[in-house]
C-alpha cells in the first residue's frame, strides 16, 4: 500500500475527480479542493468518503496559503484549474476575457504551486493541467490557447528550477466534463460529434482517460520536464 499523499486543487469534477478516484485505487492518500461546499461534499460522497476535502478558493492567495501551512508536508500536486474565458476569433474576442482567462487559469496555476513549494517533498511531483488548444492550431482558440500554452511553459523551466521536485503537465483534448455545461444537451452532442468526426481516435475523451495520465507522471519517478498530450490525436485532425 502506497501511504504518500497527493492534494488535488480544483478536484470536485471532472479530471480533478477522476484523478482523485484514480490515486486513491492505487493507494495514495488524497485531499481534494474546491470553492463549492455542496460540490464538495457530492465529491466526497462519490469518493465513498475515501478522501479528505478542504474549501479552498485557488484564485485566493491567503486562502490557499492557510491551506498549505494547515495540511503540512505532502507528496504530490495536481493543479486541475479550469477556465472557458478568451475563447473566441482574434477579431472578436475581448482583451478583458483573455485577461480573465489568464486570472482563472494561469495566474492560478503558478501561486498555487508556489504556496505548496515549502511543504511539497522533494521527491514527490507537481502536476499542471493545460490543454490542447496551446499546442494546436485550432481557429477561435487564440486566447485560451494562450492561457493553455503558458501553462505547458512553465513546466520545463520549473523541473530545471525544481529539481529533484519533478514536474509535468497533461494536456487534454475535447473530454466530457462539466467544462461544456454552458451548452445544451443538442449543441453539446452536435459539438461533441463533430470534434469525434475529426479526431483520429473517434471519440470524446472521458475524465478517467486524463486521469490515467495524471497517474502515470505521478507514479513514474523517471518523468519530468513533460507536457503529455492526452488528446486522442485531436491536434492532427484540425
Amino acid at each position: 500500500m502506497n501511504s504518500k499523499q497527493a492534494v488535488i486543487l480544483g478536484g470536485t469534477s471532472g479530471i480533478g475527480l477522476a484523478a482523485a478516484r484514480q490515486l486513491l485505487g492505487r493507494g495514495m492518500e488524497v485531499t481534494i479542493t474546491g470553492r463549492d461546499t455542496e460540490r464538495l461534499e457530492a465529491a466526497r460522497q462519490s469518493l465513498e468518503g475515501r478522501a479528505r476535502v478542504s474549501s479552498v478558493d485557488g484564485t485566493n492567495g491567503k486562502d490557499v496559503q492557510a491551506f498549505f501551512s494547515s495540511l503540512g508536508g505532502f507528496d504530490h500536486l495536481i493543479l486541475a484549474f479550469g477556465s472557458r474565458r478568451g475563447s473566441g476569433p482574434l477579431a472578436s474576442v475581448s482583451p478583458d476575457e483573455v485577461r480573465q482567462g489568464f486570472e482563472e487559469k494561469v495566474f492560478p496555476h503558478i501561486a498555487c504551486a508556489q504556496a505548496a513549494l515549502p511543504y511539497l517533498r522533494k521527491s514527490g511531483s507537481i502536476t499542471f493541467l493545460s490543454a490542447v488548444s496551446g499546442q494546436a492550431s485550432m481557429p477561435g482558440t487564440a486566447g485560451i490557447g494562450a492561457a493553455n500554452a503558458a501553462v505547458a511553459a512553465l513546466v520545463p523551466i520549473l523541473a530545471a528550477e525544481l529539481k529533484p521536485l519533478r514536474v509535468n503537465a497533461v494536456s487534454p483534448g475535447v473530454i466530457d466534463t462539466p467544462w461544456w455545461n454552458f451548452l445544451t444537451e443538442e449543441q453539446k452532442a452536435q459539438a461533441f460529434a463533430g470534434f469525434a468526426a475529426t479526431t483520429p481516435v473517434g471519440r470524446i475523451g472521458r475524465p478517467e482517460d486524463v486521469a490515467d495520465a495524471i497517474a502515470f507522471l505521478v507514479f513514474n519517478t523517471f518523468m519530468t520536464g513533460h507536457v503529455l498530450l492526452c488528446d486522442g490525436g485531436a491536434r492532427l485532425g484540425t
